[in-house]
């Protein structure tokens, strides 16, 4: 009964997938338990139905942001909705643990935003600093320790401060089906394309296309799928 109750809301939110018949039903008690209190958050917190809320979860400018259905949060996430454009996650994306969303960084300029398409997934302690935008199409998987910085300090004259000089932005895109390893940095300008890896530990700065693997610091394709 409890595998039935778990498969309904699967096809509910278009999980393609089947559960395995050596899950014990209180890991499955446990999930559903944990998911109901989710969902009861978002409805009491941030007034949104088919959300899944963590605890402690911060979210500022609510009206800028749009959930999809089955959009979850994960807990001591941080979401900053102050942006030019609103930042959208498509159904059923996921926020891991410990996430935090920055889009204004700092008050001389308001940041430009950031969407999440469906089914696609940051995993726990990323950064996503989305001033110059960061865009992530559908399908996509990361793992833990994922950091954005869509944006670069200028420093060309030797007579004026760094911090003082100002930035540019290029923004960041993430095309759709990627598999992005653990502790990756995007820097501003970095694409990759359609159907791509992303190494563990790499640093990407540059354009990629689609059906690649790459990898390293900075990130080379290593070889194309």
């Amino acid at each position: 009964m409890i595998k039935g109750i778990f498969s309904f809301f699967l096809k509910k939110f278009n999980k393609d997938y089947s559960l395995s018949k050596e899950l014990p039903q209180k890991l499955l008690l446990r999930v559903i338990f944990t998911r109901g209190i989710m969902f009861l958050r978002s409805i009491i917190k941030i007034n949104r139905y088919w959300v899944f809320l963590g605890r402690s979860v911060g979210i500022y400018n609510l009206k800028n942001i749009e959930f999809g259905k089955g959009v979850t949060i994960g807990k001591f996430c941080e979401i900053d909705g102050y942006s030019k454009k609103k930042i959208f996650f498509g159904e059923s994306s996921k926020l891991g643990d410990y996430t935090k969303l920055s889009v204004t960084s700092h008050l001389s300029k308001l940041g430009k935003g950031f969407c999440i398409g469906r089914n696609s997934g940051i995993g726990e302690f990323s950064f996503i600093g989305a001033s110059g935008g960061v865009e992530i199409g559908d399908d996509v998987i990361m793992g833990q320790y994922i950091s954005f910085h869509s944006e670069n300090h200028n420093f060309q004259n030797k007579d004026v401060l760094i911090r003082e000089q100002g930035v540019t932005s290029q923004g960041i895109k993430i095309g759709n089906d990627v598999w992005v390893g653990a502790k990756v940095t995007f820097l501003d300008g970095a694409e990759v394309g359609d159907h791509s890896v992303v190494a563990a530990g790499a640093v990407v700065k540059d354009k990629f296309p689609s059906n690649c693997v790459i990898g390293g610091v900075p990130a080379k394709v290593i070889r194309f799928l």
